[in-house]
């Protein structure tokens, strides 16, 4: 009886650790590999997938109402009212991770962009954007796995991610640049310019 149980055992043991691994190798050939597989809150409450704006070009920032950099908003209103038509859209995030910057709840940052600002470009919840409750969009736009080229700590308040009309991460620009510099506007009218790169498949044999 002893020896039936023994053999048991052995069967049961090694399907487990198999099961184990296979499980593990799931996770690991499933990385998040575009931008688009991201769920967002807007700042009303609504959920959205990234995947809406597939095809558009993408200006992301992580905004703050009480920073020396906030009059950017007006900046990023500006470049989203010119360039909107041709298919750019800005996206606020907003988040409180550098020096208590965005205290407000979701409902006053709205009411503080729409009033102080007038903006009309898509505004989401507040978010963190650094350390270890970094929301996963950010960590996939700082990692240097998933953004080798851009990759690298939020540093402030305003930094900037251009993600061009495929979902490639095409460029970031630091907090001290002005949506209205060249550079960022050289960039968004390339970006622009640029078709969506399509994956063809080979023709079947």
């Amino acid at each position: 009886m002893k020896t039936l149980e023994l053999g048991c055992l052995c069967l049961i043991i090694p399907a487990l650790l198999l099961a184990g691994s296979a499980q593990g190798g799931q996770k690991e050939t499933n990385p998040v590999n575009s931008i688009y597989e991201f769920n967002v809150s807007r700042i009303d409450g609504t959920v959205t997938n990234l995947m809406e704006y597939k095809g558009k070009v993408l200006l992301i920032v992580n905004v703050a109402s009480k920073c020396g950099f906030t009059g950017q908003y007006a900046g990023l209103q500006k470049l989203y009212s010119t360039y909107k038509d041709r298919g750019l859209v800005v996206v606020g995030f907003p988040a409180n991770d550098f020096l208590g910057q965005e205290p407000g709840s979701n409902k006053e940052i709205a009411e503080f962009c729409s009033l102080k600002y007038h903006v009309t470009f898509p505004m989401f919840e507040k978010i963190v954007v650094t350390g270890g409750e970094m929301h996963p969009l950010y960590r996939y736009l700082t990692e240097k796995t998933t953004n080798p080229e851009f990759s690298g700590k939020i540093s402030w308040n305003f930094n900037k991610f251009l993600i061009g009309r495929d979902g490639r991460i095409l460029a970031r620009f630091g907090s001290r640049t002005e949506p209205e510099d060249k550079d960022v506007i050289a960039a968004v009218e390339k970006a622009l310019g640029e078709a969506a790169q399509v994956k063809v498949s080979p023709p079947a044999l």
